[in-house]
């Protein structure tokens, strides 16, 4: 792997982590739903009008369409949308934490739906994650955390890690930005027809609130998207998921740095748990894979 790849892998890592926190200065301005079902939209747009400059196609296959539809709806919709919503009642460090499990639990579900042999270090890595995620949630009911936001991300990374195990060796086909736009505009249809009927409409312009929604539609959104690409594109997914490992350590930072979030013993310490489970599952299935 080399430094650009480095530099690469630890851009993503950063911009992607950092949504929990610009989300949560959203949602303190405006009505989750309808905010993230905009931000969709806009990137959505802005997505298919660039794969379209591109020479792209949005004729898709049948299975492209159907990665399309299970990615928009399992994690634009459920998986951001239950997030959103959470970010009213929890930190965004907490949010992060339980966002992080993701590579865990399709490890954990490969394993037991489809039959995947875990190695020693796999294995290790994903009962130590588990743990350190236990951990900080265990600290933190104690603290008097709210349950339902808890649930809602809960029941959000499942949808992610669902659709990731669904889409097992799916391809883009070459309209990787085109069917990422149009996930995004998936998202934001699904979302705007859950708010319409549920959610009342509000929103207080300030500045924060203009910046933080620039921000996500703009880096997490579509900057972070491009750049996955291009790093899956230059050293394979397997190696590229191994910074997923980061995505804890500058989750719970950028929530500490700019909401001001206290983070207690157990905290950093089960941060550091989930931190080495991760890497030690992705580190493991990356040696099956050479």
């Amino acid at each position: 792997m080399d430094l650009r790849a480095i530099g690469m892998g630890l851009a993503f890592a950063l911009m992607w982590s950092s949504a929990f926190t610009s989300a949560r200065i959203i949602v303190a301005d405006a009505s989750p739903l309808y905010a993230l079902a905009a931000r969709f939209l806009v990137s959505g747009l802005l997505g298919v009008a660039l794969a379209r400059a591109l020479g792209q196609s949005w004729r898709l296959t049948p299975a492209q369409w159907r990665a399309t539809v299970i990615f928009g709806i399992c994690q634009n919709a459920l998986y951001l949308g239950l997030n959103f919503v959470a970010m009213q009642w929890v930190e965004a460090s907490l949010a992060a934490i339980i966002a992080s499990a993701m590579p865990l639990l399709v490890a954990l579900f490969s394993w037991l739906i489809y039959g995947d042999r875990l190695r020693p270090l796999a294995m290790a890595g994903l009962f130590a994650g588990m743990g350190g995620v236990a951990l900080i949630m265990g600290a933190r009911l104690t603290a008097g955390v709210d349950l339902l936001g808890v649930v809602f991300c809960g029941i959000g990374v499942l949808a992610l890690s669902f659709a990731t195990l669904a889409m097992r060796g799916a391809s883009t086909g070459g309209n990787f930005l085109m069917v990422v736009g149009l996930q995004m505009l998936i998202g934001a249809a699904v979302l705007l027809a859950v708010a319409i009927p549920f959610e009342t409409f509000r929103m207080t312009p300030s500045w924060p609130l203009a910046a933080a929604f620039a921000y996500t539609t703009l880096v997490p959104g579509l900057a972070a998207t491009l750049v996955w690409f291009l790093l899956v594109d230059r050293i394979g997914a397997i190696r590229a998921a191994t910074f997923h490992f980061l995505n804890p350590v500058f989750g719970v930072a950028i929530a500490s740095l700019l909401l001001g979030e206290r983070l207690g013993v157990m905290d950093m310490v089960g941060v550091g748990i989930v931190t080495l489970g991760i890497l030690a599952v992705q580190l493991s299935r990356g040696r099956e894979q050479s």
